[in-house]
């Protein structure tokens, strides 16, 4: 999504077109990484031996370290001197955006996404109900650049117990792009009927 912003932004600025009321953000779907990495650990924990304790001290923790790494992929991306050539000519940067921030593991802290991703330059796309939580019991702190080199050593453990976080991700992004297709069909069905009936729609 950064490279598509950023080749947009270039295409304008070399039409001689302004940028500077461009904004843009990432999705990153937190939650959802847990939610499917998470029983792959528990497999490895039941078979027993060295890769147990790893998997075991990874539980809950695969989407929190993907999240920073991919903080850190998004400031090296608009730190580099492609986009401040961009921003001269008042390109903003784009900003990630966390999203499935609600914790889908009942045993988990209600708030336990949203105080980890604490950082500048983000947008949290928490439910009320979460929300709420967090005024009530949260502690407010930029947490997201914290324990970086932890959460890179995350990521590498998981080759090692056999776990592809590419075909997580890849997974992730298929069933949302199915989820997001759906409604966007059902909303354009009837307007396609319309057209056909040669009607314009309002």
């Amino acid at each position: 999504m950064a490279e598509a912003y950023l080749a947009s932004l270039a295409a304008r600025a070399a039409r001689g077109k302004p940028v500077s009321h461009v904004a843009s953000v990432a999705s990153f779907f937190v939650s959802h990484i847990d939610a499917l990495v998470d029983p792959l650990l528990e497999k490895v924990i039941a078979q027993g031996g060295d890769k147990a304790a790893m998997a075991n001290s990874m539980r809950g923790d695969v989407a929190f370290a993907s999240a920073k790494m991919a903080c850190q992929i998004y400031k090296e991306i608009f730190c580099s001197d492609r986009f401040k050539e961009l921003a001269a000519h008042g390109a903003r940067a784009q900003r990630v955006l966390w999203a499935g921030t609600n914790t889908k593991n009942p045993g988990k802290s209600v708030v336990k996404y949203v105080g980890a991703l604490i950082g500048p330059d983000t947008v949290n796309t928490a439910p009320l109900e979460t929300l709420d939580a967090y005024r009530d019991h949260g502690d407010p702190n930029a947490r997201l650049e914290q324990d970086v080199e932890e959460a890179r050593l995350v990521l590498e453990r998981l080759p090692k117990l056999g776990i592809s976080l590419g075909h997580v991700t890849q997974q992730l992004e298929d069933e949302g792009v199915e989820k997001f297709n759906k409604p966007w069909t059902n909303y354009c069905r009837p307007w396609r009927a319309l057209r056909c009936a040669g009607e314009k729609r309002p």
